[in-house]
């Protein structure tokens, strides 16, 4: 299994913060059948072959998702995507 682990700070406020993850978890449901679920400040991540979580702090966001067999493959591509949808959504 791979694994990504990726911190990204931000200047937003709470509220937004968690907005803009809430649209980014909408475009992932919609492209790749991922189920997400809130629990805290921490949403949940999963579909086959994917499990993982987006955990919202003041100043800071920190992505980690574990990978399966087939898109551990592709984890270059897939971290790349994760940190361009972050820099637009949250610098």
């Amino acid at each position: 299994m791979s694994s990504i682990d990726i911190r990204h700070t931000h200047s937003l406020t709470p509220a937004k913060a968690r907005k803009a993850v809430e649209e980014v978890a909408r475009k992932l449901a919609e492209r790749f059948g991922v189920d997400t679920h809130w629990e805290g400040d921490l949403m949940h991540f999963k579909r086959s072959g994917v499990d993982g979580h987006i955990a919202l702090a003041p100043h800071q966001l920190h992505v980690s998702a574990q990978l399966g067999f087939l898109l551990g493959a592709m984890k270059g591509p897939i971290e790349a995507e994760i940190r361009r949808v972050l820099d637009e959504r949250f610098t």
